[in-house]
């Protein structure tokens, strides 16, 4: 008998539980950034946080503060690419491989600016201006305006500017061609900062 009342109070938490969802769904690509360009393991780099070189988060536009992937209709227009998303910002992303590939290519400290806590003299800033694709063009594009901060010298600003053909503009081919543009850039400001 006391059966019976107990399934009478879980019966609407069991019909509702079809009607409500407890997040997005999630999609059927999560896009990532893997570097080409990685310390082995077990390799460490040490020094005071004075001499480490700081890579700083690039800031973005509102079209690339977001998980999506922007492809550009016209010089005017952009749509997400359906059904693929970032697994993190690509702001985070690039900061994230571009410290690994400088830390690999110039055998150095580098750290991000939590890290270092205010205390290094070399940063490298930046502005994450394109980060996706132009359906004209049929590229993946990433356009990195770069600037190298070191205290006491004068400031220098380069733009690097990646693109890769993209066979068709679904996530797959996508994502593999951004991730080489993404390596790739990240190379070029490697070899900039070492001269």
């Amino acid at each position: 008998m006391k059966i019976m009342p107990a399934l009478g109070a879980l019966l609407p938490a069991i019909l509702l539980s079809g009607c409500v969802s407890f997040g997005s769904k999630p999609p059927p690509s999560l896009l990532v950034l893997s570097a080409t360009s990685s310390l082995p393991a077990g390799a460490s780099h040490g020094g005071v946080k004075s001499e480490a070189l700081v890579i700083l988060t690039p800031t973005v536009p509102r079209k690339l503060d977001t998980n999506r992937v922007p492809v550009q209709m016209s010089s005017s227009s952009i749509a997400y690419l359906k059904d693929a998303m970032w697994s993190d910002k690509p702001a985070s992303l690039m900061q994230q491989l571009l410290m690994e590939t400088i830390a690999a290519k110039n055998d150095r400290l580098v750290l991000n600016e939590s890290d270092a806590g205010g205390q290094a003299q070399m940063m490298l800033s930046g502005n994450l201006m394109e980060f996706g694709v132009d359906e004209n063009s049929g590229n993946a594009v990433i356009i990195y305006d770069a600037v190298k901060l070191v205290r006491g010298e004068p400031v220098e600003k380069r733009r690097f500017e990646v693109r890769r053909p993209v066979s068709v503009i679904e996530p797959v081919p996508v994502g593999t061609a951004l991730n080489e543009a993404a390596n790739q850039l990240a190379s070029d400001v490697a070899a900039w900062l070492k001269q």
